[in-house]
């Protein structure tokens, strides 16, 4: 599962904005079900970053969540991300060179099964 957060930062609050996002990446990191995660900028929009997790499951996002140091130093920085979706299912995927690969979806009443 992919986790997006996405984040308009004036230019004199950046150091600031990536000082508390690399404490929100480095205790998401800690969490059980955790597999990689990345702090983005645009290169055309320097006002412009993107927060991206990939966890094991939706559930290990949602319990990593409820964690003491998540909601002291992660929560904060999430909630002034951009209202919009920010946690995706992986449908299909596909290695350098490699075939695409389809996934099922975990979605109950999902069409594309």
């Amino acid at each position: 599962m992919l986790v997006t957060n996405r984040f308009v930062v004036a230019e004199e609050a950046a150091a600031g904005f990536t000082e508390r996002a690399h404490a929100a990446l480095g205790v998401l990191a800690a969490r059980p079900g955790y597999r990689r995660g990345e702090l983005l900028r645009a290169l055309d929009d320097p006002t412009h970053w993107c927060l991206v997790t990939e966890w094991e499951s939706v559930g290990t996002y949602r319990r990593a969540l409820g964690a003491f140091d998540v909601k002291i130093h992660a929560t904060p920085l999430l909630a002034e991300s951009l209202d919009e979706p920010s946690a995706y299912e992986a449908l299909a995927s596909a290695a350098p060179e490699g075939p695409v690969q389809v996934a099922r979806s975990d979605r109950a009443a999902d069409p594309s099964r």
